[in-house]
């Protein structure tokens, strides 16, 4: 999926589910001034480089494992939000957002060709 946004920036998403050696989720940001990479969430951080080869430990599997610490800070966000009668921090609003966005790629892969997304 390639992304154009109203600034001129472009963003690239590419997918798969036949990693073989595990859920690969790696993120990288390329801009003017920098770059950010999150890795694959593993196990451990041990990476052994040798002569022949290069081995580490394959990303976690299970999703529970993977965004355990993100679960947590989504229930406790939530509760805060109860408690404290606040708006949460991610609403309504980003979830439509992210299901316009999988609705118009399938759009563009149909039609061949962009598709504008509008509020």
């Amino acid at each position: 999926v390639t992304l154009k946004y109203k600034n001129g920036a472009w963003g690239t998403i590419d997918n798969s589910r036949k990693a073989v050696y595990g859920y690969d989720q790696r993120i990288e940001i390329f801009g003017s001034e920098g770059c950010i990479m999150v890795e694959n969430k593993k196990p451990t951080g041990v990476i052994i480089n040798g002569a022949n080869d290069i081995r580490s430990d394959k990303p976690v599997f299970f999703f529970i494992e993977r965004y355990r610490e993100a679960y947590l800070a989504e229930m406790e966000e939530f509760i805060n939000c109860i408690q404290e009668d606040t708006k949460p921090l991610v609403g309504g609003f980003d979830g439509k957002i992210s299901v316009q966005m999988g609705y118009a790629a399938k759009e563009s892969l149909i039609k061949g060709s962009f598709v504008k997304i509008t509020k």
